[in-house]
């Protein structure tokens, strides 16, 4: 449960670990087109490991509410150059791919991606979870309902905790009889879900840990932030580094984010908390 294998590496999740971002599409929500050749993108990845990131995620296709269908030639179009380069520059760095066709997974995989982040869950292409057990990678499972385009008309739970969990049992169960080892759960805020089911989901994210299995966090500046505030996406760092550390008190094991230094500050500081909790516990006397 604390640790996934990527390449011949394990990433250790005994302790909270980020994720950064990189975009490489023009129409992302929050950076859109700021990384969109090579040289950028380089720049884009030095800072988040500079910062501290554990994993950099490429999405070479937007997933925001709406985004417009892109080919599987573009979206490899844009994706593979960017992984030859990632991987010749940083070779020690794990690299995670934001896609759910199980043909651009392949690729990018041979192409020196280590984790397939999968927005669609398995719903969007039928050949995806065969796709990751013969690749033996660890494999980010999100729950989705409809398309990136369409996931805003299927938000009708009776309850929205219960049918994640009951969508993402029988994904695990499938997922296991094909061999697949290494599995990590991404609720999906903001994907098929209100603003007001967003805020359940937060605030009852824990029972997703009966599942006995990593959980991701992924709302870095979402519109569960910047609509809740009546802010833009651009000031909304300070509400996700609130939230980021709700999904810590509540056990997540992995932050998806744009600003890894906020959350990997929020990471030592929950961090340093639990360890003084533990001590007081351990030490009676420090109480008097």
């Amino acid at each position: 449960m604390h640790s996934v294998k990527v390449g011949t590496k394990l990433l250790d999740l005994t302790s909270p670990k980020v994720m950064g971002i990189l975009n490489i599409t023009p129409d992302s929500f929050y950076d859109g087109g700021n990384y969109f050749s090579v040289s950028e993108a380089m720049d884009r990845a030095e800072k988040l490991l500079e910062e501290g990131a554990d994993v950099i995620d490429i999405g070479a296709y937007s997933s925001r509410p709406g985004a417009d269908w892109v080919s599987e030639e573009e979206e490899l179009a844009r994706l593979l150059p960017m992984l030859d380069a990632l991987s010749r520059h940083y070779p020690d760095a794990i690299i995670s791919v934001d896609t759910f066709r199980s043909g651009v997974a392949r690729q990018a995989v041979g192409h020196g991606a280590h984790i397939i982040n999968d927005i669609g869950g398995g719903t969007l292409d039928p050949d995806m979870f065969s796709t990751i057990a013969a690749l033996q990678v660890p494999y980010i499972l999100m729950h989705m309902r409809g398309t990136p385009k369409t996931m805003q008309q299927h938000t009708d739970y009776t309850d929205v905790v219960q049918e994640i969990s009951l969508f993402f049992g029988n994904s695990i169960a499938t997922l296991r009889e094909m061999g697949v080892r290494d599995i990590i759960l991404d609720p999906g805020f903001g994907f098929a879900k209100t603003l007001t089911q967003n805020y359940e989901l937060l605030d009852r994210i824990e029972e997703l840990k009966v599942l006995g299995l990593p959980l991701l966090g992924a709302i870095s500046r979402k519109s569960m932030i910047y609509k809740k505030l009546g802010i833009d996406p651009t000031d909304a760092l300070n509400g996700t580094t609130a939230l980021n550390t709700v999904l810590l008190l509540k056990g997540v094991q992995l932050l998806r984010v744009h600003d890894v230094r906020a959350a990997k500050e929020a990471i030592s500081l929950v961090s340093d908390l639990r360890a003084t909790k533990a001590l007081l516990a351990n030490e009676p006397h420090f109480l008097q």
